[in-house]
């Protein structure tokens, strides 16, 4: 069993990882964090540079890897759902775990919903991870 985990380090991003890190250990998974970069900057992200990319993706691969799941890592450029979808396909994937972020009204509308465009265009089951879900799977201190 393979699990993709979009990550855009977002409020949600611990919560989908840990998570995705749970099922993979439980199911003996691999797990392949991925981060897309729009090539184009969206307003609400902030922007970042590669070395603090790869280091904030480093950290969460380093979380996974204590927990026992198998896992990589991805950065690809591309925009996001269509990128998520590709890699989802290509990689493959039994299962995508992402973090929905509760976008309503205009932002929405302008920027579109990168979770309901996974979950309508990709060709296995998607697992939405709500922002402020309670983490059960989070490491203690």
């Amino acid at each position: 069993m393979t699990i993709l985990c979009p990550i855009d380090f977002s409020a949600a991003t611990e919560a989908v990882v840990m998570y995705s890190a749970a099922l993979a250990t439980g199911t003996g998974a691999e797990l392949r964090l991925l981060h897309v970069l729009e090539p184009e900057p969206r307003a609400s992200t902030a922007p970042v540079n590669d070395m603090e990319l790869a280091y904030r993706l480093a950290q969460h691969r380093e979380a996974v890897q204590r927990t026992g799941a198998h896992v990589s890592t991805a950065i690809i450029t591309g925009d996001a759902a269509r990128t998520i979808v590709e890699e989802a396909r290509r990689y493959p994937a039994d299962l995508i775990v992402i973090g929905a972020h509760g976008q309503t009204g205009l932002t929405r509308f302008l920027m579109g919903s990168t979770a309901e465009t996974v979950v309508r265009t990709a060709s296995c089951v998607t697992l939405l991870v709500k922002p402020g879900c309670p983490n059960a799977y989070r490491q203690s201190a």
